[in-house]
């Protein structure tokens, strides 16, 4: 590999959601929600939902163990892996320590990294974390390996239908086809109360949907006249949505990338009207003077700035938005899903675009980067990081729950969590071969996961995880 670590970024992705799923418009007519509530007033299609055999633990398995099979990467050849998660399974125990049975079985145990949290910008961290040891005289010349894992639930009431669940892998190294802009990047922090899980025995977070609105779109635009700033004083010119050619915006649901991306264009209107047409102009004018909380809670505005940006959000925004109105809000895989669906789009268009990214997590933490992309060579090009995530297959694969038995396993899987001594279901027959799956949690809390038999051989070599770690599943 090359040591001088230049274009360091996503040399690989691979994606892995559960099977089980319910589709949005069926939730509403089971809640009695007015018709379109979830699927034109929240902008969703359908949610995926672990059942009792997988979570946070099995959907990472199973995506690591895909990632090195399909890209053929010796085990041996990372040295470094984070894991961004907001699902709590252990307080003390990394969800990184349950990942090192696959290396160890090659011997690897010089891995560093572990776990970083913050809601659903924890996967940005570990990326952050990866591309910057990559980058620096720390780095050996292995490669970095990033999991985002989620199982986004919610409480019965409105906040459920934003629930969803997966695990994405990324691997990270020099000449990637997914580079980092490194120079460009804005961020803000602060604390607030707009989303947080302070109940411990609880997977259900505490939320005031209302202030976590405001307090993305007041993040959205600290990032964004950061990153502007940021790319000013490099490129000596100042920065538009015009300099892109691609958004990706962490997506709790679909209607709030809209008012997002709106809100960018809105952004470009107050810093440099010339950004924007002359229609535009005329309509937007009438709210130049207010303040920014004004600004939050101003539907006319909202309604205003969608329209006239609507054209570019079409072609800017929208390829984005497929894995996310299908899947749901995957917490930190959510931004990294809906990037990989731009892939999925546009892979044979992309090369020399740039793709600017937006990470929120609730608390708060909230960064804007970017990058660029180029054609990369096989294994680790855009044309076959499409052909691994294979989204089309994927979704087409999965198996669709009536409303009641969604709620039944929310409620099981609400009775299940924190528990110890219990046994899952034998019947994996909606899990695919390769898949790992919870067997059972013993009397010391312990967890055993077992592996879908697989068909090739090759995966289950790469897969071949100690006895004391891994039963025999079939």
């Amino acid at each position: 590999m090359d040591l001088k670590g230049k274009n360091v970024g996503i040399l690989a992705m691979d994606i892995y959601f559960p099977p089980a799923c319910v589709q949005q418009e069926s939730l509403e007519a089971f809640d009695g929600a007015s018709k379109g509530k979830y699927t034109i007033g929240l902008g969703q299609d359908c949610m995926a939902f672990c059942t009792e055999l997988e979570d946070v633990i099995s959907m990472s398995l199973t995506v690591v163990t895909s990632l090195l099979e399909k890209y053929q990467i010796d085990p041996k050849q990372i040295g470094r892996l984070e894991v961004g998660s907001e699902t709590v399974i252990d307080k003390s125990k990394s969800i990184k320590t349950w990942l090192m049975n696959i290396f160890e079985e090659y011997g690897n145990t010089d891995i560093e990294g572990v776990d970083s949290t913050n809601a659903c910008y924890g996967g940005t961290a570990a990326l952050f974390n990866c591309v910057n040891w990559v980058e620096s005289s720390s780095w050996d010349g292995r490669y970095g390996l990033v999991v985002c894992t989620d199982s986004a639930v919610y409480a019965e009431g409105p906040a459920r239908p934003t629930g969803g669940a997966a695990a994405i892998a990324m691997l990270i190294g020099p000449n990637a086809p997914i580079a980092f802009e490194s120079k460009y990047r804005g961020t803000h922090m602060s604390h607030v109360y707009d989303f947080y899980k302070p109940v411990l025995a609880s997977e259900y977070p505490v939320v005031d949907g209302k202030l976590s609105q405001t307090c993305y779109l007041m993040a959205l635009d600290s990032c964004y006249n950061r990153y502007c700033s940021k790319y000013e004083k490099f490129e000596g010119k100042p920065f538009s949505i015009s300099d892109a050619d691609s958004f990706v915006f962490h997506s709790p649901y679909n209607k709030l990338v809209q008012k997002s991306f709106s809100r960018l264009y809105f952004n470009d209107f107050l810093r440099q009207s010339s950004h924007v047409d002359g229609n535009a102009k005329a309509k937007l004018e009438p709210f130049a003077n207010l303040t920014g909380d004004e600004s939050y809670q101003n539907r006319d505005l909202e309604k205003a700035a969608q329209q006239v940006s609507k054209h570019l959000y079409d072609e800017k925004v929208q390829p984005s938005t497929l894995m996310p109105k299908q899947v749901g809000n995957m917490y930190t895989a959510s931004l990294y899903a809906a990037l990989a669906s731009v892939i999925h789009n546009k892979y044979d268009t992309l090369g020399g675009q740039r793709i600017v990214m937006f990470s929120y997590g609730s608390g708060l933490a909230s960064s804007m980067f970017s990058f660029k992309l180029n054609d990369g060579q096989h294994p680790f090009s855009l044309s076959n990081i499409a052909s691994v995530l294979n989204v089309a297959e994927k979704l087409e694969a999965r198996h669709e729950f009536t409303p009641e038995k969604f709620i039944e396993t929310m409620k099981l899987m609400e009775h299940r969590y924190g528990a110890k001594d219990f046994v899952t279901t034998k019947d994996t027959s909606l899990l695919s071969p390769g898949t790992f799956y919870l067997t059972h949690v013993d009397a010391m809390y312990r967890r055993f996961y077992a592996k879908k038999g697989d068909v090739t051989s090759a995966a289950g070599k790469v897969a071949g995880l100690n006895a004391s770690f891994l039963a025999n599943g079939r």
